[in-house]
């Protein structure tokens, strides 16, 4: 895949998977099914889901997640609080474009520019929260996310990037 139709499903993924409402039930809900398709590809992850307000409605580390995943799930999640879009996005802009990355200024005690963080959009409000996972690479983070995010919503025509 070129960087173009890299971002270009990242974009896609984003604009499909929105919300009609975001509860702490719905994040009990999610979060659950993201651990357990983890376990089904056999990775030890930890799963946050934080509202807007920095609120975490959600959290979970298998054993061997260490306090440096969290902080990585943080700065995830503050990533996609910032720019509203995937952290995956963000690492993407920063590797095609870095300068315009750059300029942002981002401290990196508090964003991370690694895939794994993803907004939770509900349709006409906006971002509401935000998943983050650590603990499989970048790119596998995220596509659990989109994965099972496709699956709470029953959506199955999303777009994913593939993994090994």
């Amino acid at each position: 895949m070129t960087m173009d139709e890299l971002m270009k499903v990242l974009d896609m993924q984003e604009d499909i998977l929105q919300f009609t409402h975001f509860t702490n039930a719905d994040a009990w809900e999610l979060g659950t099914m993201i651990l357990m398709e983890a376990r089904r590809r056999g990775a030890q992850v930890g799963i946050m889901i934080r509202r807007s307000n920095g609120e975490v409605v959600f959290q979970y580390c298998d054993n061997g997640i260490t306090p440096h995943n969290v902080e990585l799930m943080r700065r995830k999640s503050n990533s996609v609080l910032l720019t509203e879009r995937s952290s995956l996005q963000l690492y993407m802009a920063a590797t095609n474009a870095p300068e315009s990355v750059k300029q942002m200024v981002l401290d990196p005690k508090e964003y991370a520019m690694l895939g794994g963080g993803f907004p939770i959009c509900v349709e006409e409000v906006g971002v509401v929260a935000t998943v983050a996972v650590s603990g499989m690479g970048q790119v596998s983070d995220h596509d659990v996310i989109v994965k099972c995010i496709s699956k709470y919503l029953h959506i199955d025509e999303v777009p994913r990037i593939r993994t090994v």
